[in-house]
């Protein structure tokens, strides 16, 4: 029995989709954010996502790169969204197939088929360990190392690097990475975030009060160079 993982955040829509998909013969576990989406695919993988666009915190747009960095999954975006810019950038996010609403059962069931015909079995085999210049991440053993050595990293300063892994050479706005790590609703301080930035530098850098991996960008926020 082939594996879905649903993320949607309205029960209104992921329950009559869960039982439509669970009628054509799939095991479906459903995630209402990013976060859960991505535990869930941890502890048990998948076979295919399917994968909305509009979720609370983490956008579906974020969490298709977070596990395309540690999978091939195949995954299917779903969404409102219909001009040419978000499918292009659905696409871009390496999403394999690009559904918009509104739709009809026999089209999605059909797509998801067709996208998992392209896809061998890959369930088993998902990617947990993920990493860009000297530091690596084994996801499910949650360890890190620089360098070769391990360093002791846990809870936000954990989920903090591995988005910084996910996204090297990149500009991540301070806003952006409260979201991805503590969720778009929470009330975290831009204190907070600042502090797991030195905890993180402490950690990867030779030279933390010198950084030349994890950067400041003056105005913007902050980049990953490997």
């Amino acid at each position: 029995m082939e594996r879905i993982l649903l993320v949607e955040d309205e029960a209104s829509i992921s329950d009559p989709l869960a039982f439509l998909l669970g009628r054509e013969g799939f095991e479906v576990q459903v995630a209402g954010t990013g976060g859960e989406a991505l535990d869930a695919f941890e502890q048990a993988g998948a076979d295919l996502v399917l994968l909305d666009w509009q979720l609370p915190g983490m956008s579906g747009i974020q969490l298709c790169a977070r596990l395309r960095a540690r999978s091939e999954v195949a995954i299917i975006m779903v969404t409102a969204r219909d001009t040419e810019t978000d499918v292009v950038g659905g696409l871009a996010a390496r999403a394999d197939d690009y559904v918009t609403k509104p739709f009809s059962s026999g089209e999605l069931i059909a797509r998801i088929r067709a996208v998992l015909r392209r896809h061998p079995p890959i369930a088993q085999e998902a990617v947990t360990v993920v990493g860009a210049g000297r530091v690596r991440m084994d996801l499910q053993q949650h360890r890190v190392t620089v360098a070769g050595a391990p360093v002791a990293l846990s809870g936000k300063g954990f989920e903090l690097l591995e988005v910084f892994l996910t996204y090297p050479g990149q500009v991540l706005t301070r806003g952006r990475l409260i979201d991805e790590v503590w969720g778009a609703d929470s009330a975290v301080a831009d204190r907070a975030l600042g502090a797991q930035i030195i905890r993180v530098r402490r950690l990867i850098e030779p030279d933390p009060g010198s950084p030349r991996h994890l950067m400041t960008v003056r105005g913007l926020g902050y980049r990953y160079d490997p």
